[in-house]
């Protein structure tokens, strides 16, 4: 059985809690799980009910970025399909800094990469004093 990538769960008071699920790959964000995390803010962004988003991750860590696999694989593409794999990226964040209800970030481990991106597109960050932030990748 697989694993959702993206769990959410709303609770009576309106705080939805979206958190990356792929906590053997340290929340890696690959395709699927970019375009999943980005429905599920669309979705979110346009339900009454919400109040407020937190976002956090499974694991040990909050997210390791983009999954080095999956970018290692973008060596494959066309030069259209790679531009399409970084406008899908650049959607994530817009989609995250633009969202119309108060976001946090719950980091409770590190990240590195994509995701301290997704950190600073949300309004408020809290974190364990134990994580680290890092831009490690270099595409």
């Amino acid at each position: 059985m697989k694993m959702e990538p993206i769990l959410l769960s709303v609770d009576s008071r309106g705080v939805a809690t979206v958190t990356l699920n792929r906590a053997e790959l340290h929340n890696a964000l690959d395709h699927e799980t970019i375009d999943l995390l980005i429905a599920t803010l669309e979705t979110l962004a346009e339900d009454s009910s919400v109040k407020v988003v937190i976002l956090t991750g499974q694991g040990i860590s909050f997210s390791a970025g983009h999954d080095l696999q999956w970018i290692q694989r973008l060596a494959e593409f066309s030069p259209a399909e790679i531009e399409r794999e970084a406008r899908l990226s650049s959607r994530l964040l817009s989609t995250l800094d633009n969202l119309p209800k108060p976001t946090i970030a719950r980091v409770q481990g590190s990240a590195f990469g994509m995701s301290v991106g997704l950190v600073a597109c949300c309004d408020l960050a809290i974190g364990v004093s134990e994580a680290l932030f890092s831009f490690s990748e270099v595409i």
